[in-house]
């Protein structure tokens, strides 16, 4: 069979597929192209079952371009906080103002125009041009690589540039005229509710009967497997520092992992020193005050994509100083029941429980 007559049957098999399965997601019920970007900066190494909620509640609160560019960025990270990757709202919030400074307050309709903004790369451009716009750009995430590397048996790291130029250009090639958004959500969802990374339904895809792993009986092989290498463990100490019946919690500055995020003081402990010694340095480092170290609040142990941290919390009084910014930037003294209203990272908000449940038991 020649590939164009494959690919056309594919195309046929894939549309009538989804047309008939799709998942009836919110972001899929709309032709507004700021909530489509919206959803796609969320879905960004994120679960659809976890976005959803977060999608409703950010655009119940931010409709419009106009009103995310004018929000404050503390409103922005406080709606995000749990989503994680805090980055990209950071950069959701910078491209909303240069839209509306650049592009009249209207999302750009152009690979090219879209690939300007803050936060938006190749994958992104080609799902926001594709699906809010109709243009004729491929799209390729870890479904539809996985898709693929296995409809068309490709060999080596689906994570090596060789590799990736393949894979980009066959989605490139796939993408049919007019229907490209519908096209490019269907190989998402196929990968997603079918083709899963282990144990794929093959007897329910509709295009099992063009699948060359599938007739080399070599699902499992594909994409090929990477051993994944073992994530560094750094100790975090943080301390939660009273002054009349205030805690203080400070900001962090907006570039980084948690960039413009709350936190309680604390820092990485090195080798050579003992937690509580660890604290009192970082705190006078980040804060320029001396406190006393108090006993053991809490342990959080907590992975990131990269790394993992195990923060021992320790409950601590101010001594001497007040507070200033030196490694952060901002801070506040906050009523315990206040804890609340700020974006603080998910590894703090055990903390937070904690505070919260001896509150409860002394009242």
């Amino acid at each position: 069979m020649k590939h164009k007559e494959r690919y056309a049957q594919m195309r046929k098999a894939l549309l009538g597929w989804f047309a008939e399965n799709a998942r009836d997601l919110p972001w899929r019920r709309t032709r507004d192209p700021y909530a489509i970007w919206v959803s796609e900066i969320m879905l960004q190494q994120t679960r659809v079952q976890a976005v959803v909620p977060y999608y409703e509640r950010f655009l119940k609160r931010l409709p419009t371009i106009q009103t995310l560019a004018r929000a404050r960025i503390d409103t922005v990270l406080k709606l995000w906080e749990g989503l994680g990757y805090y980055s990209r709202a950071r950069n959701l919030h910078r491209a909303a103002k240069e839209i509306v400074a650049q592009f009249d307050g209207h999302l750009p309709t152009t690979r090219e125009e879209l690939l300007t903004l803050p936060g938006v790369g190749r994958y992104t451009a080609g799902a926001i041009a594709s699906i809010a716009f109709g243009r004729r750009e491929p799209l390729v995430d870890g479904n539809v690589t996985r898709v693929l590397c296995r409809l068309f048996r490709i060999e080596g790291d689906s994570k090596d540039m060789t590799v990736q130029k393949r894979i980009w250009a066959l989605a490139e090639e796939l993408v049919p005229e007019g229907h490209a958004g519908q096209f490019n959500q269907a190989m998402m969802e196929l990968g997603s509710e079918l083709c899963h990374p282990r144990d794929p339904k093959c007897g329910d895809c509709p295009l099992s009967h063009v699948c060359e792993a599938r007739r080399h009986r070599e699902q499992s092989l594909f994409p090929t497997r990477v051993p994944k290498k073992q994530l560094p463990c750094y100790t975090v100490v943080v301390g939660v520092i009273y002054r009349k019946g205030r805690i203080l919690i400070d900001k962090r500055k907006p570039e980084g992992l948690l960039g413009g995020l709350w936190e309680f003081p604390g820092g990485k402990k090195r080798r050579d020193e003992s937690r509580a010694a660890a604290l009192r340095r970082e705190v006078r480092e980040e804060l320029a005050i001396t406190i006393r170290v108090g006993p053991l609040l809490a342990v959080v142990d907590h992975a990131y994509s990269h790394f993992r941290v195990h923060i021992p919390a320790f409950e601590c009084t101010s001594v001497s100083g007040e507070p200033r910014c030196i490694a952060c930037d901002d801070f506040k003294w906050v009523r315990p029941r206040d804890l609340g209203r700020y974006a603080f990272p998910a590894a703090n908000h055990r903390i937070i429980e904690i505070l919260r449940s001896q509150k409860k038991r002394h009242s």
